[in-house]
């Protein structure tokens, strides 16, 4: 049998997105799992229970006997055919079930006895998870710079020209806000939690001087921040982005009506502009209290009309719900959300100048000393 993969090497492993084979069941696989894992489970969800079951009343010999049962003959075939067109297509495969124990040493022999050697990793799932969760506890121990701005100033768009930035929207699948949520559905929170802990890895150093992060609530739709990192970047220092009113404005009808509207088009042909109509208008009731009734009113109004609109017209009255939003609900939210900020600014400025600031400055106590710019801005 090929060496186990064990703990010192598990960093290497999520670096280089290493092919995983996991043999658990469809419902342990769908409530957590890994980037590079592709699931052909040993046993169905209710061979799961029946095996646990069996465990529970007669012990592991009995519970062992009923497993060969439900797999074997064709099922057995098939699923070892499915295991040997994975390793096939994937060499580098690793094999892991939950605890690396029986299923996934059974997967092993199986696989063996057809011709193919596949390293099984030490601890499986569970272990891979440990792992991951010290990687988002040590990064949370460095040091974090956050980006923050306006609705509308490219924060996201800058981080990723960024070294050493982590995209929290990209792992969650979400743009952050209420009017964020992507055409396809966001990952579970473990999925999310993993993605991230992967990320950090993949950044040039494991955990390196002043990790850059986009300002952000605790929540990112329906997913929250580890409460490790949310702590680190509750307490960072700022880099406050200022951009011009207007310019926001055609960022936001690029990112959130034009790039959505590409976006659904392609997950749904012929279907993509009544399905962004339907998302912006759920969108807006979810902010419908806050923003007030004649608000909402005016609001949703002029994005029904741009969806009428003809075509040339259409830019216009998605600009004007755009800006109505900005004036009344998300500037007025993020003057308050500065306030309470404001102690912890260390430089403001323009996207060059942000961008300048973070590349010469690579740790905290490098612009420890107070705000600073280099525009009239500030």
């Amino acid at each position: 049998m090929p060496a186990d993969i064990v703990q010192a090497d598990f960093a290497r492993l999520f670096r280089q997105d290493m092919p995983l084979l996991d043999v658990r069941s469809p419902v342990e696989f769908s409530k957590g799992a890994f980037p590079a894992s592709h699931n052909i489970p040993l046993l169905s969800d209710a061979g799961r229970e029946q095996v646990g079951k069996a465990y529970r009343k007669l012990g592991g010999g009995a519970a062992l006997a009923l497993g060969h049962r439900l797999v074997s003959g064709e099922t057995r075939r098939a699923l070892i055919r499915q295991w040997r067109e994975f390793a096939e297509q994937n060499p580098e495969a690793l094999l892991y079930c939950f605890r690396g124990g029986q299923r996934s040493r059974i997967a092993q022999r199986w696989l063996a006895e057809s011709g193919i050697a596949m390293p099984l990793v030490t601890g499986g799932y569970k272990a891979l998870r440990g792992f991951l969760l010290k990687v988002l506890d040590e990064a949370a121990g460095g040091d974090f710079l956050v980006i923050a701005g306006k609705t509308g100033s490219g924060k996201t768009s800058l981080l990723r020209e960024l070294p050493h930035a982590l995209d929290i929207e990209g792992a969650a699948g979400h743009r952050g806000s209420a009017f964020g949520s992507l055409t396809t559905p966001q990952p579970t929170q473990i999925d999310f939690e993993n993605e991230l802990a992967v990320r950090l890895l993949k950044l040039d150093h494991a955990f390196p001087p002043g990790l850059i992060v986009e300002d952000e609530s605790r929540a990112v739709g329906s997913l929250a921040i580890p409460p490790v990192l949310f702590s680190a970047m509750k307490q960072a220092p700022v880099a406050l982005l200022e951009v011009e009113f207007e310019s926001r404005v055609e960022t936001i009808l690029q990112d959130y009506v034009l790039a959505n509207l590409a976006a659904w088009e392609r997950h749904s042909p012929g279907r993509g502009e009544s399905l962004l109509a339907l998302s912006l208008l759920a969108s807006l009731g979810k902010i419908s209290r806050r923003l007030g009734g004649e608000g909402y009113q005016s609001a949703g109004k002029l994005m029904r009309q741009a969806f009428a609109a003809e075509g040339g017209e259409r830019p216009g009255l998605h600009r004007q719900w755009i800006r109505l939003l900005l004036e009344r609900y998300y500037d007025p939210m993020y003057e308050y959300q500065l306030s309470r900020k404001l102690p912890r600014v260390r430089f403001r400025g323009s996207r060059a100048e942000v961008l300048q600031f973070c590349r010469e400055r690579t740790r905290p106590e490098d612009y420890a000393g107070g705000i600073s710019s280099s525009s009239p801005r500030a």
